[in-house]
């Protein structure tokens, strides 16, 4: 077993959270789920923050007024591929999604804690992680 494994396993009664999450994910590059300002604005929490795979902080509203300003791709039409998908329950209604993220040449690791509300999924941080191709086959195990 890598060492990595051992915190990435998504315990069974989760494997329906992953599911739905999976769907999600890459965030801003889902249109079924969000393809205007209001869908975005709807899908991020008010505190919402992220950093990205540079390092940088990133507050709601730059994103905001990036996705403005530049329209997300679609990851599917992109040829982006997903794996490695891991779910971790953080409080009753807070999870933590894990990934792998490929575009093209370019690999990151990724994670969101998402919040499941009345009103659906909300997502309350993001983190992209570049991988170094030393470490990219150093991996754990397909979902």
């Amino acid at each position: 077993m890598h060492s990595s494994e051992a915190f990435t396993r998504t315990e069974s009664d989760l494997l329906p959270v992953l599911e739905e999450l999976r769907r999600h994910e890459p965030i801003f590059h889902r249109p079924e789920f969000a393809s205007d300002s209001a869908g975005f604005e709807q899908m991020m929490a008010p505190d919402y923050w992220e950093v990205g795979a540079s390092g940088r902080r990133y507050s709601r509203d730059f994103i905001l007024h990036t996705l403005e300003q530049n329209p997300p791709v679609d990851a599917d039409a992109a040829g982006w591929q997903t794996s490695d998908h891991q779910c971790r329950r953080l409080s009753p209604d807070t999870y933590l999604f894990t990934y792998t993220l490929r575009q093209g040449e370019r690999l990151t690791r990724r994670a969101t804690i998402w919040r499941k509300s009345p009103g659906g999924w909300q997502i309350l941080y993001h983190q992209g992680t570049i991988v170094s191709a030393e470490e990219e086959n150093v991996a754990p195990s397909k979902s």
